[in-house]
């Protein structure tokens, strides 16, 4: 991954809790496999990131992929505000959208694929259940190419929460139209 920055070839960040949280070990590290061999089939270098005993990795070597995936749920799942903490108690973490996208800047990464964002939550007047994705969309200047906001959250509220914050939603299904 430093090499391809240095180089000014592209770069793709890629978040690590879908392989730790969202499937069962082996078919976790099966798809992020995939998902790796599709960028570098297109000349990206895949960047995934994960922490593994408080040390965080900007793209994960094959052992280390396959560390964080045979954890599985035993690894934190680990948000923006999550961070220092697990770094510092040398903990296992998988990072939301939230924590790679922070991550990804800091490593000079301006492109993170995922498959979907958190949101604003049904019921959020009442619990005040709204993603740590839409303020660090608001906040770090890393474009998000994502399949949207997960289908069981608020969407109409999340867009809007996405507009107060000042971030540009643009969907492709017809030609790249603001939403």
């Amino acid at each position: 991954v430093q090499q391809a920055l240095r180089e000014g070839r592209p770069v793709v960040a890629l978040e690590s809790t879908i392989i730790s949280h969202g499937m069962p070990f082996p078919q976790n590290l099966q798809t992020a496999k995939e998902v790796e061999d599709v960028l570098r089939s297109r000349g990206v270098t895949p960047a995934t990131i994960g922490i593994l005993g408080g040390c965080v990795h900007i793209g994960l070597a094959a052992d280390k992929l396959e560390a964080l995936a045979r954890l599985g749920l035993a690894c934190k799942k680990v948000s923006r505000r999550d961070l220092a903490a697990v770094v510092a108690a040398k903990q296992d973490g998988a990072t939301t959208v939230s924590a790679t996208m922070l991550l990804a800047h800091k490593a000079g990464i301006p492109i993170f694929v995922t498959g979907g964002i958190g949101g604003v939550h049904r019921g959020a007047a009442e619990s005040w259940d709204v993603s740590a994705d839409l303020t660090e969309l608001g906040r770090t200047p890393v474009c998000v190419v994502c399949a949207g906001a997960k289908s069981i959250l608020d969407l109409p509220k999340t867009l809007e929460f996405l507009e107060t914050q000042g971030v540009c939603a643009l969907s492709s299904s017809d030609g790249y139209r603001l939403l």
